[in-house]
């Protein structure tokens, strides 16, 4: 089995304007094209009035993948459409030959519901509003955090987070096609009595490493919620072939006020290392560069 290491740890640094340098900066999505890394990244208002805290996704590009400079507005925001009116969350991205995918989490607070939508352009700064990929409905309520994979069988997987039974669990869809339809399978991965990850389960990013194994780093916290970042390996199928028993990060701790959470939100592979981007108390990002040994 697997080893996923901690080797170093650094906090993201963003060069930005106003409005974006005064809000809390989360969930970074990174990826990579030839010499340049990009992201979107999630953006709250840090405003005690919860109708003024609608997130939005900013856009940035980097040289050394911790080094942003971001854009002056954001590229998914708040609409009047009731599915994101109140904010535009967690963006995830999948690059294609012609487009870019971006899937997100649709907010309404009038309603507390969230769906999973699906956004799409040819430029990651111009995105267009699709359609809605999964809705809130039991018992698969408040579809977010989504993760898309092609599993080494060809299958694409969006693997998500919802709410059931009071908890955050962890769900896995099927489709033939990267935007869609999707077939809900059920849970993929469970809570564990008397572990860090007892309670609550969300899906963090999945890639091949290069022992040529899938991975995910997915997010699991306990009743209190105190939120970790554990590993899952898949085989070329997605069955589950095994898992961490201990957190690999855990946030400092925190202080009065704070929440207690690291939540994974992309990873890249970088020769032999990987490349984990997180976030920690909902505000600060980081990059994490893991190193792996086998057994």
């Amino acid at each position: 089995m697997s080893k996923y290491i901690v080797k170093q740890i650094e906090e993201m640094h963003l060069e930005c304007t106003e409005p974006l340098s005064g809000m809390y900066k989360l969930s970074p999505f990174v990826w990579k094209e030839k010499n340049t890394y990009k992201m979107l990244i999630r953006a709250v208002n840090p405003s005690p009035d919860a109708l003024q805290q609608a997130a939005r996704a900013y856009y940035g590009t980097s040289k050394d993948g911790i080094h942003f400079k971001m854009s002056d507005g954001p590229v998914l925001a708040p609409s009047t459409n009731s599915y994101d009116k109140d904010g535009c969350e967690d963006p995830t991205v999948i690059q294609l030959k012609d487009k870019y995918l971006v899937y997100y989490t649709g907010w309404n607070v009038t309603k507390r519901e969230g769906q999973l939508m699906l956004a799409s352009g040819k430029d990651a700064e111009k995105l267009e509003v699709q359609k809605i990929a999964l809705k809130s409905r039991e018992p698969y309520l408040n579809p977010k955090e989504a993760t898309v994979k092609q599993l080494m069988n060809g299958k694409w997987t969006l693997f998500f987070e919802y709410a059931h039974e009071n908890r955050s669990k962890l769900g896995r869809a099927f489709s033939n096609k990267p935007e869609g339809p999707w077939r809900i399978e059920g849970e993929f991965l469970k809570a564990r009595e008397d572990s860090w990850d007892s309670y609550h389960l969300s899906v963090g990013p999945a890639i091949e490493n290069q022992h040529q194994k899938t991975v995910m780093f997915y997010n699991g916290a306990n009743a209190q919620a105190h939120w970790r970042i554990g590993w899952v390996e898949m085989d070329e199928h997605g069955t589950i072939t095994g898992r961490s028993e201990e957190p690999i990060i855990t946030p400092p701790a925190s202080k009065p006020g704070e929440v207690d959470i690291a939540f994974a939100a992309s990873a890249i592979l970088a020769g032999d290392e990987i490349w984990l981007y997180y976030s920690t108390e909902d505000d600060k990002p980081f990059r994490a560069i893991l190193t792996i040994q086998e057994d």
